[in-house]
């Protein structure tokens, strides 16, 4: 574990620390804040990926800023540095009793110094604050994810069609995580989060209480992997949701990612879970109109800002 700054903060001072890992009860006062603020905001202010490199031990090119006020943690910021092309990404999150202090410019400052002012910046759900933060610090909306949802209730979808010689069968961990890792890459190539993947990311999901094989579907040909649909549920929120689904490109245009779709939706369905959610980005045309044909409507949106530097 490192820090940038030894200096112990006079009481009620505010000092930003910098760590390459923290430690156990860091992690969990982290883990605290975030939760603390998805309860306010509604949805959660550092992703999935990112809560699971809290507590994952130290990660090259991932550094943790926790915000201090004397010995109280009020603010949290991740900067991820793994993208050999794009700028270093990060999310931030401010306790919601301590708003409107200065405390996010502090974070948001602190990670344009540490990424050299190349910086991308994540705003889940897109609130006016978050718009307001992005322009005093002099960064540009460039991209936009969508959360999608859609009843399933009453699901009716046409049986899944798939191509001649393709089956689909669940993913057995351990056996099959060379082979989806390697589809995930191509398949998501053009993708900076998802087709970098690696086996230990897929080992990190596959520890959590969510996981489970049975709605992990694989489809092959002539014993090859060529797509894959992940499904995940949120128990607590009684949400199921297309966690991810992927087709090699040489086998795209023929239905697949349709028909893996389908299969996922009639598993949530049937687990007798009330809606379904899901994540694209609004420039993939192509995806958003196949969902929507599937009855999807946006339900949130989740920006990215990035400086021009």
């Amino acid at each position: 574990m490192t820090s940038d700054d030894t200096v112990r903060p006079a009481p009620g001072s505010r000092s930003i620390e910098t760590y390459s890992a923290l430690s156990p009860d860091q992690g969990a006062a982290v883990l605290a804040l975030i939760s603390e603020a998805a309860r306010t905001d509604g949805q959660q202010a550092v992703s999935e990926q990112g809560r699971l490199r809290i507590r994952g031990g130290e990660r090259d090119g991932v550094s943790h800023l926790l915000l201090t006020l004397g010995e109280e943690l009020v603010g949290y910021a991740q900067l991820e540095d793994t993208d050999p092309v794009e700028a270093p990404a990060a999310e931030l999150v401010v306790h919601p009793s301590h708003r409107g202090h200065g405390h996010g410019r502090a974070l948001g400052a602190a990670l344009l110094a540490a990424s050299g002012k190349r910086l991308r910046v994540w705003a889940h759900g897109g609130h006016a604050a978050a718009r307001h933060l992005a322009q005093v610090l002099g960064l540009t909306m460039f991209r936009e994810l969508r959360q999608l949802r859609r009843p399933l209730t009453d699901l009716e979808l046409p049986e899944p069609v798939l191509a001649k010689g393709v089956t689909v069968r669940t993913f057995v961990p351990g056996v099959d995580d060379s082979a989806w890792l390697a589809v995930n890459a191509a398949a998501f190539a053009h993708h900076p989060e998802q087709g970098s993947l690696t086996q230990g990311d897929l080992d990190d999901r596959k520890s959590e209480a969510w996981f489970d094989p049975e709605g992990f579907f694989l489809a092959e040909r002539d014993g090859e992997l060529v797509g894959f649909h992940w499904t995940k549920v949120h128990e607590q929120e009684q949400l199921g949701e297309v966690y991810v689904v992927g087709v090699l490109p040489g086998a795209q245009g023929g239905g697949l990612g349709k028909a893996l779709t389908t299969i996922g939706l009639r598993h949530l369905a049937a687990r007798g879970l009330p809606t379904a959610m899901l994540y694209v980005d609004a420039d993939n045309k192509a995806a958003v109109s196949v969902y929507e044909r599937l009855g999807f409507t946006t339900y949130e949106t989740d920006l990215m800002y990035r400086s021009e530097s």
